[in-house]
């Protein structure tokens, strides 16, 4: 920094301004950015050796040049010196781009057959540096008009001859070495060389046009300051990984951007020389309509061109986001459920741990597609918003082969497909917690009548059984002399027993007490009870209260349709536990033809069962039987 502030205060006024300044800030460029990439990757010879010839243009080209400026202006020794030093230091610097392009990105060459390169370009270097600076014919790069090192004797133009092929041909081959990389890389690698081949193209199209207009036009000396600038901070960029994987988007947009602009530029040309020939060259009308149809076209014409350069410069964008959009055509066309926009995310990304979280506004939570609530992790997270409003996000864990513009744009383009998703998942959160509900109704119901068998056991029929007892027992008392009185108790004692079966009756509707101990001793007095065989095949093991319950009563109901409506001569009850799911199956050998839409305790049953969210089927043909068939969660 000290040598370009000191070039700048020798040259100033001496040369254009925006000379000076262009190559202090191409100097300085070179060496910052030599010097944070051997900061942070001192490994990698590169930062070095930007640092090195960055330093040397700054001292010999830009320093020097200053110095020969001055001393010819003013009268100052050494201006001679400093103008033959400077009039070839730009080989040097091709030399130090000659091992950068060797070089990138890992500070290795390519391969063994790479190495005769460098020593090829130094023995150009010195055969090219020794004719240049010593040939007569650079009086042009010396204020005095001529060469004052020159060597008359010296055959330059041989040196030029054999050195220059020699030194351009290493420099070509270097430049080459970047396209056998680019070739045979993927992943990270191909992401730095895309940046570095992309400054590198420019360069190799800038220079030389300034090199051959050098002397004809010296405000191109401008063009080659941008392009030298341009190496570095590419170089930087790639190899420090900044915003790495934005060249795709910056390759594609200008690629799509330029060849847009051309094709417009072509289009309104032809319009106009049309119209012109049609209404007149010098009517309004023809400039009016060239511009409206070139209006028209943008739009249509900038989606083609950009698809057709993703699909060349930008394979992995196109073909992430063509996938996207196919997924969503199915969606729009009832061949896919949104939920599956979680699955076809992890199948572009190639991650399968991405999972996509949905935003509930009235509760304020993320849950998953399922609908159950999930707490973010410590992933990369992509927010998805609608409005400003969240609808969801996604974890993932950044894929190498994918920028983060893209995962977002991907994410984005599938918002509908999420948006969908997260009301429908609302929706099934909404009834999981309406089932959980009825559920808990049931089991405060379930709750509620075993309190009612339990008390009308232990209490209003007990007492009734006592009334009945103490009354028998008055009738005794009172011998055959009160036969009025003895016949009022007989009826009194009838009434008592009546009430005593209608409370049996309304407690056989109950869950039983023994159902604490388990669905084998309930069934088992269910069967002794029953007045049909009834054969039982239950597990030993317990399951939920709920569960229990509903196949109790599903066996109960079983049992009161075969005596009652199917004239079955046998029952087989049977449990298994199979998946974690309770399967219940009751099965008799009646007249068959049972149908729950006839509004029987069967539709009961099934509504039973759908709150805890099993299945129930009936399978009854007329005089085949019937079985009764329920699937619950047992979760066991």
């Amino acid at each position: 920094m000290v040598v370009e502030i000191a070039a700048v205060v020798l040259s100033w006024r001496l040369e254009p301004e925006y000379d000076t300044l262009v190559y202090a800030v191409a100097g300085l460029t070179t060496v910052g950015a030599g010097a944070v990439i051997a900061q942070h990757r001192p490994e990698n010879p590169i930062g070095w050796l930007f640092c090195g010839f960055g330093l040397y243009n700054a001292t010999a080209a830009d320093l020097l040049q200053g110095w020969g400026l001055r001393a010819a202006a003013e009268a100052w020794p050494g201006g001679p010196l400093a103008e033959w030093i400077t009039s070839s230091s730009w080989l040097i610097s091709g030399y130090g781009w000659t091992l950068t392009f060797l070089l990138f990105p890992t500070g290795r060459l390519p391969g063994p057959r790479w190495r005769p390169v460098p020593w090829v370009g130094a023995l150009g270097l010195m055969l090219g540096t020794a004719g240049w600076s010593l040939s007569p014919g650079r009086g042009r790069d010396f204020s005095s008009g001529r060469n004052p090192w020159a060597v008359e004797s010296l055959p330059t133009g041989l040196l030029l001859a054999v050195g220059m092929p020699l030194f351009l041909g290493a420099l070509i081959a270097a430049v080459l070495s970047l396209a056998v990389r680019f070739r045979n890389t993927s992943g990270l690698e191909r992401q730095q060389l895309k940046w570095f081949v992309l400054a590198a193209s420019v360069a190799g199209v800038v220079l030389p046009i300034t090199f051959a207009l050098w002397y004809v036009t010296p405000a191109v000396g401008v063009l080659a300051a941008l392009a030298l600038s341009a190496l570095p901070l590419a170089a930087g960029a790639a190899i420090l990984r900044y915003r790495l994987y934005d060249i795709d988007l910056f390759i594609s947009r200008t690629v799509a951007y330029a060849t847009l602009s051309v094709a417009l530029a072509a289009a309104y040309g032809v319009l106009i020389i049309c119209l012109g020939t049609l209404l007149g060259r010098s009517s309004g009308w023809a400039t009016a309509a060239a511009t409206v149809v070139c209006a028209i076209l943008f739009h249509p014409l900038r989606h083609r061109i950009q698809d057709a350069v993703d699909r060349r410069f930008n394979r992995s964008r196109y073909d992430a986001l063509r996938r996207m959009t196919l997924f969503l055509d199915e969606v729009r066309g009832g061949r896919r459920a949104p939920e599956d926009v979680q699955p076809v995310l992890r199948e572009i990304f190639a991650d399968p741990d991405l999972e996509l979280l949905v935003f509930l506004p009235e509760s304020q939570r993320y849950v998953d597609l399922a609908g159950h609530p999930r707490d973010e992790d410590d992933r990369h997270r992509i927010v998805i918003e609608r409005g400003g409003d969240p609808i969801g996000v996604v974890l993932h864990d950044s894929p190498a082969a994918f920028s983060p513009e893209l995962l977002r744009r991907v994410v984005e383009q599938g918002g509908l497909a999420v948006e969908i998703a997260r009301l429908r998942a609302e929706v099934r959160l909404q009834l999981s917690e309406v089932e959980a509900s009825r559920a808990r109704i049931v089991a405060a119901g379930n709750a509620e009548r075993r309190r009612i068998e339990r008390d009308l056991h232990d209490g209003a029929q007990q007492r009734l059984v006592s009334i009945g007892l103490a009354l028998r027992h008055a009738q005794h008392q009172l011998g055959p002399a009160r036969d009025a009185v003895g016949a009022t108790l007989d009826r009194a004692v009838a009434e008592v027993g009546v009430a005593i079966g209608e409370l049996r009756e309304l407690a056989h509707g109950l869950p039983p007490a023994l159902l604490d101990a388990g669905l084998g001793p309930a069934f088992h007095d269910l069967a002794r009870r029953a007045p049909l065989p009834v054969s039982v095949q239950v597990p030993g093991e317990r399951f939920d209260p709920g569960v229990e319950t509903a196949a109790y009563f599903i066996c109960c109901e079983g049992i009161t349709n075969a005596v009652k409506h199917a004239n079955a001569s046998q029952v087989a009850l049977a449990v298994r536990c199979q998946q974690q799911r309770l399967l219940v199956t009751v099965t008799d050998d009646g007249i068959g033809g049972a149908d729950a839409r006839r509004g029987t305790g069967l539709t009961g049953l099934a509504d039973r069962i759908a709150v805890l969210g099993g299945t129930f089927h009936i399978h009854s043909r007329p005089g085949n039987g019937t079985t009764l068939t329920a699937e619950l969660p047992c979760g066991s």
